[in-house]
């Protein structure tokens, strides 16, 4: 008899979800209810729940799973691509792609809000930031932004309010910039009422007043030229000048920075990240003197900790959007930090003379395709060019680039008679030889025609810090990469208890495909045909997250969760004006809303109104109903979370919709929460009208440190006309809709064969028990620390919904001991600390997820339990309330070694409080940061290596 692969035979879910049924059984007890069901009967309002299964294929097992990838990736057709217009062939190296990209240690953290816990994250971010800073040559570069096209928007915005000298509402942009990065400026200038005028430079400024420009350097048509005359021209004229390049063009090229440039931005996926049929890849923007406190999205910084050691930390925190909400600088919440560490380890892995040899060969390939061209009769419009070859063959473009897919390579068609042709990394003389044969004519590789002109030729360093020198060999790469992930924590060590945040299992079936060069080796705007695996697995995905959330139509194209509330808001801004209600212009908001829902109503052209909340955290119905009358003509949405951003499901979330429909409103229903969701409740059936979902959360596409996400939205019938479209690709969204929302069709295409595996072998009953799970260990927690630690809100019969919110407020007004002791103080007992001060300051928002098995969740208990009797010691005299575990948290090793240890409590007491096992300690690297130190000492490249003696 043959015994099936356990793989094959086992139900998925019994692997995703943790708690074993002894386990489960325990809980249910502890709560006092029969089942699990019962439960969930008594913490869902009836009121809310779906009637009927989801419609979704019988679960498939891991095996199965893997083979219907195969099939789907079968049928793309990877030819050789030489597009360009900001996607490139690349080799990633072996060893990264090997200890980092398919690494959970580093594709599991969160975001690096905890810093003691995350030097290792931080300091490939800071690397990123040098690149990047280093190239440009502009002083500060954020931490990546989501990709070339939104980057570009948010120097559009940055401009705007930076620019004080000019009163212009225009923005110009060079007619030479890549399609799609114009068309996803042209949508959110439309939104915030902004003029963008696209003209060609070549010549000069057009007449009229602009607060600033944007040109491609080099172009999109391949031309380079000396960016000085029009920087100069725009400065003297009031603009502020943005620079959309190339980094590994600009190991060649005379730097953005060195041209007076004020922004440069542009996406660093050439360097070693695939091109994943458009994404994810991590934009960059740098910036010059004086605008860095002005920069969009993450930038890590140099603090040091409390023993004076350097030490990183993410810098200029009050510019997040939960704090700064209406006023945020702009509505990015995640960053591409995955794919920015993968950037930055291949600049560490080939220093600066690999990259410039890199670029130089690439450089002359183009040079000799150029020249033989010419040889052969063909016109090549520029002279001057880097990596890309602009060829004119009046009448026949269109037959040069089909006959060049023949023999399967892929170029550009920029019209009946220009075909592009964009040399990479990855092209060789078999290549160049296809596509001159293309062209009818003869590659000779010792042809050379035209060089880059000296006034762009860089003469300047970069990337001279020793990071970038030093890891020569793969032995020193290797160890590199483990030093950086070893000083970090990611859910591969333990959980992750971050409430909103939803640190749930990212099975390793679900990442398997990301790799695969049927999926990771695309160009986003290859031929249609050619990516007919793609474009199946994406419409069975948008189908089923339409069936789990009961809307009629979902777009994945938005690469985060806050583009996914820009994408949401815009058809419902469009739906109004098509209707004649274009006056429609206030959005109402919870007072406990995401920081971004705010943001992100302002950046579509929304006035925020602020709803009341109730004392026990639900929506002041009183004040809803008061402010939707108030505003009943010019009431365009309200946007609300459901279950609350408390963690509670509102019973009165129907009356909600109901008041706001009636008012002429649109009801905006978040999906952070989505995962106390799934199976028992559908957003579309109890009154959304949109919804933006995080596949990063719910979904199972990893954090990655604090990206990559996907946010696609999903919206009811009427809405679906105003979907996200894009300008290159038809099949990208509706005709009638609001334009790109990211620079590629598809947006973070690759991430995607993740949550369409989670989905395929969770099925319908999978998901649900996920989302009873998830209800269970929260309520759980909730019941274990309720002694400890009280529960700030409940819902009927005094339940939470996935997650629950810790009051220390009481515990610090006694004791002095604060939120942040306690976050420090779990990382001596080897945890994550949960969401801090979010949505009340003074709290601890805890979500276990429904993959943390009883014995992890008892060892989270247990270990903020005994926190709590700390703090009753500083409280009964026994330790100082300036000297004790809690104050001086986290403890390093260094420190517990230390000769000179005077402390009021013991080594042991430091290191291994109650419950720590000895043997799987994890040490932070760092004791406690100093922020405020990095705030008012801004630095943000590489420090110089003497300041780690």
């Amino acid at each position: 008899m043959t015994e099936s692969h356990p793989q094959t035979s086992a139900v998925f879910a019994d692997r995703h979800i943790g708690p074993r049924p002894d386990e489960v059984a325990r809980m249910v007890q502890t709560l006092g209810y029969a089942d699990v069901d019962a439960l969930v009967d008594a913490a869902v309002p009836a009121s809310i729940r779906s009637t009927e299964p989801l419609r979704l294929p019988e679960p498939a097992s891991e095996v199965d799973a893997l083979t219907e990838l195969r099939g789907l990736a079968a049928r793309n057709n990877v030819a050789t691509s030489m597009i360009g217009q900001g996607y490139y062939g690349t080799f990633t190296p072996s060893v990264i792609v090997r200890r980092l990209v398919e690494n959970p240690a580093w594709y599991t953290a969160y975001t690096p809000y905890q810093p003691e816990i995350s030097q290792g994250r931080l300091e490939a971010l800071l690397n990123f930031q040098t690149v990047v800073s280093d190239l440009t040559g502009l002083p500060t570069a954020n931490a990546s932004l989501l990709d070339e096209g939104t980057a570009a928007a948010e120097a559009m915005t940055l401009a705007h309010r930076s620019n004080k000298k000019s009163k212009s509402n225009r923005f110009l942009v060079d007619a030479d910039c890549f399609a799609q990065t114009i068309a996803v400026v042209q949508t959110r200038a439309e939104a915030l009422g902004l003029d963008v005028v696209v003209a060609d430079t070549t010549d000069g400024l057009p007449e009229g007043d602009f607060f600033g420009v944007l040109v491609q350097y080099p172009g999109s048509g391949g031309v380079v030229r000396d960016l000085k005359p029009l920087v100069d021209a725009a400065h003297e004229s009031g603009a502020l000048v943005a620079v959309a390049t190339d980094l590994l063009a600009l190991t060649l090229l005379t730097s953005p920075g060195e041209a007076g440039a004020d922004i440069a931005i542009g996406s660093s996926q050439r360097f070693g990240v695939p091109l994943f049929y458009g994404g994810p890849h991590a934009g960059f923007m740098a910036v010059r003197a004086g605008l860095e406190r002005s920069l969009p999205g993450r930038l890590v910084g140099v603090s040091r900790d409390v023993d004076g050691a350097p030490a990183y930390r993410l810098a200029l925190q009050t510019r997040e959007q939960h704090i700064r909400r209406e006023k945020a600088t702009s509505n990015i919440c995640t960053a591409q930090v995955l794919l920015a560490v993968v950037a930055s380890m291949y600049a560490v892995y080939h220093g600066p003379d690999g990259l410039k040899a890199i670029a130089t060969r690439v450089h002359e390939h183009a040079d000799s395709l150029a020249a033989s061209l010419r040889a052969g009769g063909v016109e090549v419009v520029h002279d001057n060019f880097f990596d890309t070859v602009l060829a004119r063959v009046p009448g026949r473009a269109a037959d040069v680039v089909d006959n060049a897919r023949q023999t399967g390579i892929w170029l550009r068609l920029v019209d009946a008679d220009h075909v592009g042709i964009s040399c990479d990394e990855k092209t060789d003389a078999t290549a160049l030889g296809r596509v001159c044969r293309a062209f009818g004519v003869t590659f000779d590789g010792s042809l050379t025609g035209s060089a880059l002109p000296a006034e762009v030729t860089r003469t300047s360093e970069y990337l001279t810090h020793p990071v970038f020198n030093t890891h020569r060999s793969e032995t020193a790469m290797l160890r590199y990469l483990r030093k950086l992930s070893d000083y970090d924590y990611a859910l591969d060590r333990g959980m992750i208890p971050l409430g909103s945040c939803t640190m749930k299992l990212n099975a390793t079936t679900e990442m398997e495909a990301v790799t695969w060069p049927e999926f990771a080796d695309l160009h986003p705007f290859a031929p249609i045909e050619d990516a007919a695996g793609y474009v199946k697995l994406i419409s069975q995905l948008e189908r089923w997250l339409a069936e789990v959330t009961g809307y009629a139509k979902v777009s994945i194209q938005p690469n985060a969760g806050s583009q996914g509330e820009l994408a949401g808001l815009l058809a419902i801004r469009s739906y109004h004006q098509a209707l004649g209600n274009g006056d429609r212009d206030v959005c109402l908001i919870p007072a406990s809303a995401h920081g971004t829902n705010a943001a992100s109503a302002v950046m579509a052209g929304m006035k925020v109104v602020v709803v009341k909340g109730n004392d026990d955290g639900t929506i002041d119905l009183d004040d809803l109903r008061a402010k939707a009358e108030q505003h009943q003509e010019r009431l365009a949405a309200i946007m609300i979370t459901y279950p609350s951003t408390h963690g509670v499901y509102e019973e009165s979330v129907k009356e909600v919709c109901t008041t706001v429909h009636e008012h002429g409103g649109q009801v905006y229903v978040d999906g952070a929460n989505l995962n106390a969701l799934l199976g028992l409740a559908k957003p579309g059936q109890f009154g959304g009208d949109v919804s933006h979902l995080n596949l990063h959360k719910t979904f199972c596409i990893p954090h990655g440190g604090g990206g990559p996400g996907v946010g696609p939205v999903a919206v009811a019938e009427h809405l679906a006309p105003y979907l996200p479209n894009h300008p290159l690709l038809e099949q990208a969204g509706p005709e009638s809709g609001v334009g790109p929302i990211s620079a590629a069709p598809f947006g973070s295409a690759g991430v995607l064969a993740i949550s369409w595996a989670y989905i395929r072998m969770m099925g319908a009953e999978g998901l649900t028990a996920a989302t009873k799970a998830a209800v269970l260990t929260a309520n759980y927690v909730a019941k274990r620390l309720e002694g400890a630690f009280p529960v700030l809100y409940t819902g009927e019969n005094g339940l939470v919904a996935h997650e629950c919110i810790l009051d220390l407020r009481p515990m610090t007004k006694e004791t002095g001991i604060t939120v942040d002791d306690v976050a420090k103080r779990l990382i001596d007992y080897g945890f994550h600390a949960p969401t801090m001060s979010f949505p009340v300051a003074g709290t601890l928002m805890v979500e276990p997820t429904e993959s943390e098995d009883l014995g992890e969740l008892d060892r989270f208990c247990d270990a903020m339990i005994a926190i709590r009797h700390e703090i009753d010691r500083v409280v009964a005299g026994e330790w100082p309330a300036d000297d004790n575990p809690l104050v001086n948290a986290p403890h390093t090793a260094s420190a517990v070694i230390n000769d000179k240890w005077e402390h009021a409590y013991t080594r042991e007491e430091a290191a291994f409080p109650q419950s720590v096992d000895r043997t799987a300690k994890y040490w932070p690297p760092v004791r406690r940061i100093d922020g405020a130190h990095g705030d008012r000492n801004l630095i943000c490249s590489c420090p110089p290596p003497e300041d780690f003696e």
